[in-house]
């Protein structure tokens, strides 16, 4: 995970999408290209917002003749990370007063997944 911000459920995830993607996020990761988003974050607020910026945002629609579930390339990068992240009790529920309490352990625990990896690739046999 390289950016997160915990906002109120009141705000739209493609309004939210617009505090991640703001000018820090530019400035700390240059390298990104293109950012795969699903179909609610295709409006003009999140284009307009990224406007100056680098990136491209890739909007990964499901086909018109789908019927039922079916998994797609790209878009569930996002679902499963934080599917990852949930495994931590601590974020199973909402506890926290505070939200950057609540980012706090969102980092925590990607980290920490970030980390179990990385072992598992580092221990010598």
């Amino acid at each position: 995970m390289l950016s997160a911000v915990v906002h109120p459920a009141s705000l739209q995830d493609r309004d939210g999408a617009v505090l991640v993607l703001d000018e820090h996020t530019r400035r700390l990761f240059p390298f990104l290209e293109k950012i795969f988003a699903d179909s609610a974050y295709g409006g003009p607020k999140l284009r307009r917002a990224i406007a100056g910026a680098p990136w491209k945002i890739e909007v990964v629609k499901r086909p018109a003749d789908q019927k039922g579930f079916e998994v797609l390339p790209k878009r569930w990068v996002v679902e499963r990370t934080i599917a990852w992240i949930n495994r931590c009790r601590r974020l199973a529920k909402d506890y926290e007063n505070l939200n950057r309490t609540a980012l706090a352990f969102i980092r925590l625990a990607s980290i920490r997944l970030m980390l179990r990896r990385l072992t598992r690739y580092c221990v010598p046999s």
